[in-house]
């Protein structure tokens, strides 16, 4: 995939329908992905963390981390016309940057 620009899923219903794809579940993130019905190439991209995770600045933290890493990764690993969320768990915030981003890989290659 080229290093084009990251598409975004902002709507619920977007996040619902990737939910019913396939998984990747890692100690440290979980990733999820589905074919977008109508686009062939490009990606769209999601984050979320629970509040079980923490307060908004963990929360927030996650998510910065995730979208760092879905920046750096999905360009090489990424399949063209699909639609990935990453889910943040509660070791995501603490992780060492090393161990995350080896998480992320190992889960986008086997989705791939």
């Amino acid at each position: 995939m080229s290093r084009s620009k990251l598409g975004k899923l902002k709507k619920r219903s977007e996040f619902l329908y990737v939910r019913n794809g396939r998984y990747q579940a890692r100690p440290l993130v979980v990733i999820q992905m589905r074919k977008h019905p109508k686009r062939q190439d490009g990606v769209n991209i999601g984050f979320t963390a629970t509040k079980k995770i923490g307060n908004a600045v963990v929360r927030n933290r996650c998510k910065r981390r995730m979208r760092e890493l879905a920046r750096a990764l999905l360009p090489i690993h990424g399949k063209p016309g699909f639609d990935y969320v990453f889910i943040a768990r509660a070791k995501t915030a603490a992780a060492e940057w090393q161990t995350l981003q080896k998480d992320v890989e190992k889960a986008l290659l086997r989705l791939a």
